[in-house]
Formats: C-alpha cells, sequence, structure tokens
C-alpha cells in the first residue's frame, strides 16, 4: 500500500518546548531500549491514573501507546522499480479448506514482489460476516536479511489475493529461500499463532 506524503498540520511551531520535545525523543529511545523493542500495552488502571495524574483524555493515552506499537509501519518505503522478470513458483499450502498458494514471484532491480492467493470453498459456512486472515511474510534464507512488507489486497469471500515487497531483491534462483506466512489480526498485528512455510524449491 503506497504511504501518502507527509504534510504538516500546521507552519507554527513554539520554539520554547524544543528542549522538552527532544527530551521526549529521548525518552522514547530509552522506552525501547529497556523494552528490547518488545514494550506491550498499558493496563487501563495504568491509563486512567496517568490520565488523572496529568489531566490527559484516557483515549488520547491509548492512541499515543498505539502509536508506540506500530513503528515499523512508519519505516521508508521501497517502491518496486526496474521490472525484470517473473519467476513461477507455483507452490502450495491447505488447511481447513483453505488452500493457500504462492503465484510467482516478481523480480525488479531493487526488490521482489510475492504473490500469495487463498482460495476457499464457497458454503453456507462461508459468510459475508466472517472475519479474513490477514498475513505478515517472513523470508528465511542463509544469504541474509530480507524486509518484508504486506501491501495487503482484495478479492472476495472465496478468492484474496495478496502482495508482499520484499527488499533487497531476492535471488532468481530461489532454492535457498523460504517464504513463512504468519496470520495476523487487524488493526495491531497481533499473531494468531497460525503459519505456513512455502518453500519454491521444495
Amino acid at each position: 500500500m503506497k504511504r501518502m506524503p507527509f504534510q504538516r498540520p500546521t507552519e507554527y511551531y513554539d520554539e520554547r518546548i524544543e528542549t522538552t520535545d527532544e527530551q521526549i525523543c529521548e525518552l522514547l529511545k530509552q522506552r525501547k531500549e529497556l523494552s528490547t523493542n518488545n514494550p506491550g500495552f498499558p493496563t487501563e488502571e495504568l491509563i486512567a491514573k496517568w490520565s488523572t495524574k496529568y489531566n490527559f483524555y484516557e483515549d488520547f493515552l491509548r492512541s499515543i501507546f498505539s502509536h508506540l506499537l506500530n513503528e515499523e509501519q512508519y519505516k521508508p518505503v521501497v517502491e518496486p522499480r526496474g521490472f525484470l522478470a517473473n519467476i513461477p513458483v507455483l507452490k502450495s499450502h491447505e488447511k481447513d479448506g483453505a488452500f493457500y498458494t504462492v503465484t510467482f514471484v516478481r523480480q525488479f532491480q531493487n526488490a521482489s514482489v510475492v504473490n500469495l492467493t487463498i482460495d476457499r470453498e464457497d458454503s453456507d459456512r462461508v459468510s459475508s460476516q466472517e472475519e479474513h486472515s490477514f498475513f505478515d511474510l517472513m523470508v528465511e534464507s542463509g544469504a541474509g536479511e530480507y524486509d518484508c512488507r504486506n501491501n495487503f489486497g482484495g478479492g472476495s469471500r472465496t478468492h484474496y489475493s495478496f502482495t508482499f515487497t520484499v527488499s533487497p531483491a531476492l535471488p532468481d534462483d530461489l532454492s535457498d529461500i523460504k517464504f513463512v506466512f504468519k496470520e495476523v489480526s487487524l488493526p495491531f498485528s497481533k499473531t494468531t499463532g497460525y503459519q505456513f512455510v512455502i518453500q519454491p524449491e521444495d
């Protein structure tokens, strides 16, 4: 999903608070390091206490701490450029009537795009109110680490298609690559515990 460019909400800035704002950044860095970048979320009791003590609305504090959980969403976005080739994969995994397929990998000079489709039986148990599955992708490889971004996608009750941008670009030879898909629930990308692996050269 392409991120909209940021626009300052106002041109005004009170320079008297510059030191305070920098201290906030310093505390955020300290918070991240102390928690090993896994802070969790304050309890409702703490939110209520801090709301009263510092005169903030509780929902405002919830919003702040929710944003602090999602720093990864603000990483610079890699836009694939310089199309090179499509690499067919056509490997699948099946569970509980759902058929997951990595159809192909689209190669670019600076990134790769992994295409995942999900197909389900069209039956009474698939209702329009049923929650749809979302997945995060992790690439396992002995050659190094990859950053994976879910571009989301769309479809119908029985067929969905998603794309993931992987950077740097994957090798053309995918024999050393494993695609690990982890199911998550929105809006905070909590893992459900279900995952599956697709190995292109398996």
